[in-house]
């Protein structure tokens, strides 16, 4: 067996309540399986435009699914999940701040109060005023930090991010990388542990039927309503 990569990264946009359900999950993994975590901010609206997709949030229906299906997972998982103050909002400056460079513990403080910030206390992180007062609440400079979010080379960063996160083969959040080996969402940490345990359950000859063959369509999806 090829020896596992010593770093997982976690691609997440906090707009996501699955990425705050697979936030929770890594330090257990980290423990577990002795593997890094290296949190990756990217945005989320940039893998929907990457790839023509819309964001649930934007299909009512499976919107209303999600939440039923997420607060499910919290409650399993001890965590108290709230309706963000709107959704879907702006999480750029958020996403910004934990771009800027900070020692690795002080980051993930940052994102574990920024997840809590939205998905359980209610608080609006598209406002400067509250992710400067979310920075004072973990010791570092508010005021400062979100002034160094509104950089041009912030800003560039956090697109550079995302672009190497496409790159890479994430198509959404939560995204876990390991190696060459994307997991993607809450939902995906059975394999993704099978995986780190060293008992993935994926058949490497079956796979090859499927990356040989490639996707051969003999129809077309078509519009059958009048959505006027």
């Amino acid at each position: 067996m090829a020896e596992r990569p010593a770093t997982l990264q976690f691609y997440f946009d906090f707009i996501s309540s699955n990425a705050y359900l697979a936030w929770a999950e890594l330090p257990r993994l980290r423990a577990t399986y002795g593997i890094e975590i290296e949190p990756v901010p990217t945005l989320f609206a940039g893998f929907l435009e990457a790839y023509g997709q819309l964001g649930p949030a934007e299909i009512p229906r499976k919107a209303l699914w999600m939440a039923r299906n997420n607060l499910r997972k919290a409650n399993m998982l001890g965590l108290r999940l709230r309706p963000p103050a709107f959704h879907p909002f702006n999480p750029l400056l958020s996403l910004r701040v934990c771009s800027l460079s900070m020692p690795d513990l002080q980051r993930n403080q940052l994102i574990d109060a920024l997840f809590r910030a939205v998905w359980s206390d209610g608080l609006h992180v598209s406002e400067p005023e509250v992710v400067a007062r979310i920075i004072d609440n973990i010791g570092a400079p508010g005021r400062e930090w979100v002034e160094a979010a509104l950089s041009t080379e912030t800003k560039q960063k956090l697109r550079q991010q995302t672009d190497d996160a496409i790159a890479h083969g994430a198509f959404g959040v939560p995204s876990m990388r390991v190696g060459d080996e994307i997991f993607w969402g809450y939902d995906d940490f059975p394999y993704l542990e099978n995986f780190l345990a060293g008992k993935d359950t994926l058949d490497p000859e079956e796979w090859k039927l499927w990356v040989t063959r490639g996707h051969k369509s003999s129809a077309m999806r078509r519009a059958v309503r009048d959505r006027s």
